[in-house]
């Protein structure tokens, strides 16, 4: 998937479920739950063990192109990513186990620029309006809004009022109570972890929760629409 095709399907779900954890199963059974709720767009982060194994087994087409449901219709295919990317030898690693975009805490140029020779999209990690804008003329066609700041929503739509061209992602602090003015501040999606993937439900390996939770997640996001602005 090219960048500007991520970017458009991105654009549409508007949500990404991500996650991180010290058990490869778990990681692989909660992601299984979060995407029967309805996720499409889903991230592990590297510091998760197996990793690599976890993207390259729901990149596989018999997992991630699901089948028609009895209702008729037909999901998009999954787009597995990898988080947590520091070092190039990680990113090539990542691609070769069919990652379709990569996603890092930080803003490194050099990340940013081997994605782009690479053809697969990026999000670095920024948290201030310097950072967003130097990393966007780096060739960052979306930006991981990380840690969420203390004003939230609206430091957001402040932001974006003197940066409009600025496709940001807030990937922490993201929850069902705050998703919906997440997006009308004009984020072009959300990152979904904690409140998805909540330490309780994890622990109790309760995966209904989890699917339960996607689905509601999912319904706020449905009654916002899609980004409507055009890339």
């Amino acid at each position: 998937m090219t960048p500007e095709a991520f970017v458009r399907t991105l654009g549409r779900h508007r949500t990404t479920a991500i996650i991180r954890s010290g058990d490869t199963d778990l990681a692989a059974a909660a992601m299984a739950a979060a995407i029967a709720g309805g996720v499409r767009i889903v991230e592990f982060t590297l510091t998760t063990p197996g990793a690599y194994e976890l993207i390259a087994e729901f990149s596989r087409p018999e997992v991630s192109r699901p089948e028609v449901s009895r209702e008729g219709s037909l999901p998009e295919p999954l787009v597995v990513g990898a988080g947590t990317v520091l070092e190039l030898h990680e990113l090539e690693r990542a691609l070769a186990a069919g990652a379709g975009f990569v996603v890092s805490p930080v803003f490194d140029p050099v990340i940013i620029r081997a994605a782009n020779e690479a053809g697969v999209a990026v999000l670095p990690g920024v948290h201030t309006p310097t950072e967003m804008l130097a990393a966007h003329r780096a060739g960052a066609p979306l930006l991981k809004l990380f840690p969420s700041p203390a004003g939230g929503p609206a430091w957001l739509q402040s932001v974006l009022a003197p940066l409009p061209m600025l496709r940001v992602v807030p990937t922490h602090g993201v929850t069902i109570d705050n998703i919906g003015a997440w997006l009308e501040a004009g984020a072009w999606a959300v990152g979904l972890v904690a409140d998805l993937f909540r330490p309780a439900w994890l622990a109790a390996r309760d995966y209904g929760a989890i699917t339960e939770h996607a689905r509601a997640l999912r319904a706020v996001v449905a009654a916002k629409g899609a980004h409507a602005r055009a890339i």
